[in-house]
C-alpha cells in the first residue's frame, strides 16, 4: 500500500501539479494585469472595515484570520524545515515565487466562492469550490468528488499532521508521551470544534494576530543578532535555488529539480493557493466592499502573510543558526527549528518556540475543521448526525496523528493536498474568465471613486446561475 501511495503521489507532484500550478498562476497572473503587485497596497487598505459581518456570513476579517489560521501551522515550520533539508536552501526562493505566483490563484478562487456562495438550512452563507463546480459549471458530481477529497484531507489527515507536530515538540522538550499529548490535544480540540465556524473564526481573529506577530518579532530580533551573515545567507539561497552549489560536482539537475520539488509543494501546503480549501472560509464571510472580488483581495493578503512573512521567518532562524549544515534527513523538522532556535537564543528559546509550534498547529487544527464542516454543506444534510460524525473523526484523526510515523503522515497528506488540488484548478481555468470580469467590474468601480458594489442584474448572462437574494439591488419602499 506504501508503494501505491509513493507512485500516486509522485505521478501527480513531479508530473502534473508542479508544471500546472505554476502555469495556472502565471495564466492568471497575465490575464489579470499583475493584479498581486498592482494592487498589492490595496490588499492591505481593504482591510479598512473589514469587522463588518451580519446574521449570515462572519466578517471579511474573521474570514482573513480563519484562513491563516489553517494556513499558518507546521507547514510553515516542519514543512519549511523539511523543504531545506531535502530541496537545500533554495527551496525557500522556489517557495516564495510559487507564493506571488499563487496569490492570483487566491484572488480566482475566493472571487468565485464568493459569487457562488449560498445560504445553508439555517440561513448562514456557504460557499467554495463545490458550489461554482455546481452553479458554475452544472457539474455536481465533480462538486462531491472535490467535497470528498477535502473531508479525507481537512477532516483527518491535515489534522494529524498538525498533531503530530505538537507531540514531537512536546516530546523533544519535554518528554511528554504521545499518549499525554494526545489526550490534552483531543480535549482541548473538542471544546474549539464544538462551537462550530463562528467560535472559531472568533478564537481566530485573537489568535491569530497575536502569534504571527510575536514570531515575526522573534525571527526579526534573530536576524538582527546576526546582521553579518544575512549577505551570505541570501547569496547561498539564490545560488542553491538555481544549482550552482552542484553544478561543480556534476548533479546540478537533481539540486534545481529538489529545490524546485520541495519549494513548491511546501508552500502549497503552507499557503494552500489553489488546492481550494480557503474559498470555503471566504464563500462563509459578508464582503466589504459588497463585491465579490474583495474577498479575492483578502485571500490573497493571507497568502502574502502566510509564506513571504511566516515560511520566510523560519527560513530565517533555520539559515542563520548554521544548524542545517548538520542537518540530515532523518532529523525531525521540528528538531531541526527548536535545535536552530537554541543556537540562537540560548535556553529560553526553547519553551518560547514550544508555545508557538502549539499555538500554531491548535490553530490549524480547529481550522481545518472549519473548512471540512463547510464543505459537508455541500451535500445538503439537514441532520445533526453527519456533523457529529465528522467531529468524532476529526477528534480520532488528532490522537492518530499523535501517534503515528511524521513519514506516513506526509505522503498521505500530499496524496490528498494533490488530488484536490486537481480538482479545483480544473473548475479554476474553466471559470477564470467569471473571475477575471468581476476583478475589471470591481477596479473600474474604484477608478471612478465608487464603493465597488456588485449587482447580479448587471450580468445576465451569469445572473441565472447565482442563488436568489444575495447580489440584488436593494427595493425601494412605497410611501404608506
Amino acid at each position: 500500500m506504501a508503494e501505491l501511495f509513493n507512485f500516486i503521489d509522485d505521478l501527480l507532484w513531479n508530473s502534473v501539479l508542479i508544471y500546472l500550478l505554476i502555469g495556472t498562476g502565471l495564466w492568471f497572473t497575465l490575464r489579470s494585469g499583475f493584479i498581486q503587485f498592482h494592487h498589492f497596497g490595496h490588499m492591505f487598505s481593504i482591510l479598512k472595515g473589514s469587522g463588518r459581518a451580519d446574521g449570515a456570513g462572519i466578517s471579511p476579517f474573521q474570514a482573513l484570520c480563519t484562513t491563516l489560521a489553517a494556513r499558518i501551522g507546521c507547514g510553515n515550520l516542519t514543512g519549511v524545515a523539511f523543504s531545506l533539508v531535502i530541496g537545500g536552501p533554495g527551496a525557500i526562493f522556489w517557495m516564495w515565487l510559487a507564493a506571488f505566483i499563487g496569490m492570483a490563484t487566491a484572488f480566482v478562487e475566493s472571487t468565485l466562492a464568493q459569487l457562488y456562495k449560498v445560504r445553508d438550512s439555517r440561513g448562514n452563507f456557504r460557499g467554495g469550490p463545490a458550489w461554482y463546480m455546481e452553479k458554475g459549471l452544472g457539474l455536481r458530481w465533480m462538486g462531491v468528488l472535490f467535497s470528498c477529497f477535502l473531508l479525507v484531507g481537512y477532516g483527518g489527515i491535515f489534522s494529524a499532521v498538525q498533531a503530530s507536530a505538537i507531540t514531537q515538540s512536546l516530546h523533544e522538550s519535554y518528554g511528554l508521551s504521545p499518549y499525554q499529548t494526545g489526550f490534552g490535544l483531543v480535549a482541548l480540540s473538542a471544546l474549539a470544534i464544538c462551537g462550530g465556524l463562528r467560535l472559531i473564526a472568533r478564537l481566530s481573529q485573537w489568535l491569530v494576530p497575536l502569534m504571527a506577530l510575536g514570531y515575526v518579532l522573534l525571527a526579526a530580533w534573530i536576524m538582527a543578532q546576526h546582521a553579518g551573515r544575512l549577505g551570505a545567507v541570501a547569496e547561498l539561497v539564490f545560488n542553491s535555488a538555481f544549482g550552482l552549489p552542484q553544478a561543480a560536482s556534476g548533479i546540478i539537475g537533481y539540486g534545481i529539480s529538489q529545490a524546485i520539488f520541495q519549494g513548491v509543494q511546501r508552500g502549497l501546503f503552507s499557503n494552500e493557493a489553489g488546492m481550494g480549501s480557503a474559498p470555503n472560509i471566504a464563500g462563509a464571510a459578508t464582503p466589504w466592499p459588497p463585491h465579490p472580488a474583495s474577498q479575492g483581495y483578502i485571500q490573497m493578503l493571507a497568502v502574502f502573510i502566510d509564506t513571504i512573512v511566516i515560511c520566510s521567518a523560519t527560513a530565517a532562524i533555520i539559515l542563520t543558526s548554521d544548524v542545517l549544515e548538520q542537518a540530515v534527513p532523518d532529523l525531525g523538522g521540528v528538531a531541526l527549528i527548536q535545535r536552530s532556535l537554541l543556537a540562537a537564543t540560548g535556553q529560553w528559546g526553547t519553551p518560547f518556540m514550544v508555545m508557538v509550534i502549539f499555538i500554531f498547529s491548535f490553530t490549524s487544527i480547529i481550522g481545518n475543521y472549519a473548512y471540512a464542516e463547510s464543505s459537508l454543506q455541500f451535500f445538503r444534510h439537514r441532520s445533526q448526525r453527519p456533523v457529529l460524525i465528522l467531529r468524532a473523526v476529526a477528534l480520532g484523526a488528532v490522537m492518530a496523528g499523535c501517534l503515528a510515523e511524521v513519514p506516513v503522515l506526509w505522503r498521505l497528506a500530499d496524496l490528498a493536498m494533490g488530488l484536490m488540488t486537481l480538482t479545483n484548478l480544473i473548475a479554476l481555468l474553466l471559470l477564470s474568465r467569471i473571475a477575471l470580469m468581476l476583478a475589471r467590474d470591481y477596479n473600474s468601480q474604484r477608478a471612478v471613486g465608487k464603493l465597488p458594489t456588485f449587482y447580479a442584474a448587471n450580468f445576465p448572462t451569469i445572473a441565472a446561475q447565482l442563488a436568489p437574494g444575495h447580489w440584488e439591488r436593494p427595493t425601494a419602499r412605497k410611501p404608506s
